[in-house]
């Protein structure tokens, strides 16, 4: 490089410095979760949306289930990065249960109350609202763990309600997870904080995630902003977009958070069948009917792929699918690459299994 190029670039600098300020201050402008969608039921803090396909060409419909912690709009980021679109697209109606932003009087909240009662009674919306006796649901992070467990109890039913599960970045046995390296600590009380706070604030959950890789989120993230503007190919919307998104940090009920520590890391019950709900065990060997499809990330330090292998061999289903992609615990589904190299193959998985036969009368608009 010339010293003329590099005096040319010492020039520019102090507008790109701007451009990137600029980008980085404007983050809560960002437009997301833009997918015209209908309110269906609501319960406490909870929410169940329904988005309509315009060319609806499969009877069973999707429905998408997140984590109690960051926002459920993940799945339907910005247009041209969403997964509810591109599920729209392919003629699926879709359907998509949002915990709402729980507060002190939610401290109750168990993990009971989530599977037992708000996913339940969602999913038995879904049915009413849709005429279909069957369902697909795809859980992502804690919301594939509480699908799961939901499925446990779903194979008691005579007519279980769930046909297809796909289960995202799952936590299941995760003893050497970076999140058990911490909370397994004597130094962390759980109670101590369940105790102090009714609903543990969502920033504290955030910068306890953050600080899983620190440099990367508080150093690497903006300077990336700024080679790119330095570069010329910055993409202001995907970066505000996903920004926005990992900033809005819902409140993680006490008890829920209590259970999810306690019982998740701490004492690793869920690959052991000692998880118990409303008095019945959750035992993965029970889930016997729903075809499964399992998707791990390579680079997952969350919920890293030997943390969620071992459910393949514990479930009694004759059809289940794995597939290992490239990505993040969130990157996976929200990346660049995502709607050519995971989306695809997560809706030809559902298209091949969302067959008309457990519909009821004609198909509603």
């Amino acid at each position: 490089m010339s010293i003329l190029d590099d005096a040319v670039g010492l020039a520019k600098l102090p507008l790109q410095l701007a451009e990137t300020a600029n980008i980085l201050l404007t983050t809560d402008d960002a437009v997301i979760g833009s997918t015209p969608k209908d309110v269906v039921w609501t319960h406490r803090k909870s929410t169940l949306h329904r988005y309509r396909s315009r060319g609806r060409r499969h009877a069973i419909p999707v429905v998408l289930v997140f984590a109690l912690i960051n926002r459920p709009q993940i799945f339907d980021l910005r247009p041209g990065n969403s997964f509810v679109e591109y599920l729209l697209g392919e003629g699926f109606d879709v359907y998509l249960v949002d915990w709402g932003s729980p507060d002190d009087e939610d401290a109750d909240m168990g993990l009971e109350a989530y599977v037992c009662d708000e996913l339940h009674w969602a999913l038995r919306e879904v049915r009413r609202s849709s005429g279909s006796e069957q369902l697909s649901v795809v859980g992502w992070c804690i919301g594939a763990a509480l699908t799961a467990m939901y499925l446990t109890r779903d194979a008691k039913k005579e007519k279980p309600w769930v046909k297809n599960a796909v289960l995202l970045t799952m936590p299941v046995d995760t003893d050497g997870c970076l999140y058990t390296t911490w909370l397994r600590r004597d130094t962390f009380d759980v109670n101590t904080v369940a105790d102090t706070f009714p609903a543990i604030p969502g920033w504290m959950v955030d910068v306890n995630n953050k600080m899983m890789k620190p440099v990367a989120n508080f150093v690497v993230t903006p300077r990336r902003v700024l080679d790119n503007v330095r570069a010329g190919d910055h993409r202001r919307e995907a970066y505000q977009s996903m920004a926005k998104w990992v900033a809005d940090n819902p409140a993680f009920p006490a008890r829920a958070y209590r259970e999810w520590v306690t019982w998740m890391y701490k004492e690793n019950r869920f690959v052991h069948g000692r998880i118990e709900l409303r008095g019945e065990r959750v035992d993965l060997h029970d889930i016997v009917e729903p075809s499964l499809l399992v998707v791990t990330a390579d680079a997952d330090h969350i919920a890293p792929r030997a943390a969620t292998v071992p459910f393949l061999d514990l479930v009694s289903s004759d059809d289940v699918s794995h597939y290992d992609r490239r990505g993040g615990h969130i990157g996976l589904m929200a990346g660049s690459k995502a709607k050519k190299e995971v989306w695809p193959d997560i809706g030809k998985w559902l298209t091949e299994r969302s067959d008309k036969d457990s519909f009821r009368g004609p198909m509603p608009m």
